[in-house]
């Protein structure tokens, strides 16, 4: 089975993450995978919109933890790294669809997207600093950026989950929707968008990126650096150690 399906629909690239038995949580070749396929809308001119959704009943439950700790990424040329660098240089419009689990990099992800539609049951979540983490893509200045630094920081400090009405007031989507009309209003931007201008269109992203192109890139190259400290540490071990255990880290005696 593809992880990631793609399909193209006139002008119109769909992309869906397809491992709804995981909650499509992300392995080193999906994020591969997804490159290749933002890289490649990039640099088709006939392609014109992208819409991002994903099967099931979750968008992204973030990093497949098993695969994560066998791959983990480093502060060079890694999947996560390589993923974001194909999404800051895509200039067609793209759209989300997000349902049910959106968390960790299936939540700061999304600040890529120009139109991101939201089911009523979504819930989204930023738990990195409770792994012993730190976030990524970007998202250290693109959140703060967008929501100020204290919504930033309660959504990437205290990782409190939170549902779409609270994204969509934090501006972190664009509108909420039924569940049952989720991926129909998602389709309907992403027509509207494709049938426009396709030039005028690109112009205008690239117009209103340009002024965040090297902060996002310093802070790629800065959490990159300190994700890769971070995720061999020792503190990370043990509450790695605890979630697959299901016990808490015996060297500190409590969860992070």
């Amino acid at each position: 089975m593809n992880e990631i399906v793609i399909e193209r629909s006139g002008s119109i690239l769909r992309v869906m993450l397809n491992r709804p038995d995981k909650k499509n949580a992300m392995t080193s070749a999906m994020y591969a995978a997804l490159a290749g396929a933002f890289k490649d809308a990039a640099g088709d001119d006939g392609i014109h919109a992208v819409l991002w959704h994903a099967a099931g009943d979750s968008f992204c439950a973030g990093n497949d933890l098993g695969d994560f700790l066998k791959n983990p990424p480093g502060p060079g040329e890694s999947p996560q790294a390589i993923l974001a660098t194909a999404l800051l240089n895509l200039d067609k419009p793209l759209v989300a669809a997000v349902q049910g689990v959106a968390v960790g990099g299936g939540v700061t992800l999304l600040t890529f997207c120009d139109v991101v539609v939201a089911g009523e049951s979504a819930r989204f979540r930023t738990p990195f600093v409770d792994l012993a983490l730190v976030p990524e893509f970007g998202s250290t200045w693109s959140l703060p950026a967008r929501l100020g630094h204290l919504r930033a920081a309660e959504l990437l400090m205290l990782g409190a989950p939170f549902d779409a009405r609270r994204a969509e007031a934090l501006g972190l989507v664009s509108r909420v929707v039924p569940d049952e009309s989720l991926l129909a209003a998602a389709t309907d931007a992403t027509k509207a968008l494709a049938e426009k201008p396709a030039g005028a269109v690109r112009a205008c992203k690239r117009l209103m990126k340009r002024m965040s192109r090297e902060p996002i890139e310093q802070a790629f190259r800065a959490e990159a650096e300190e994700f890769a400290t971070r995720v061999r540490s020792a503190e990370a071990q043990a509450v790695f150690a605890a979630f697959l255990e299901k016990h808490a880290p015996s060297s500190t005696g409590r969860r992070a």
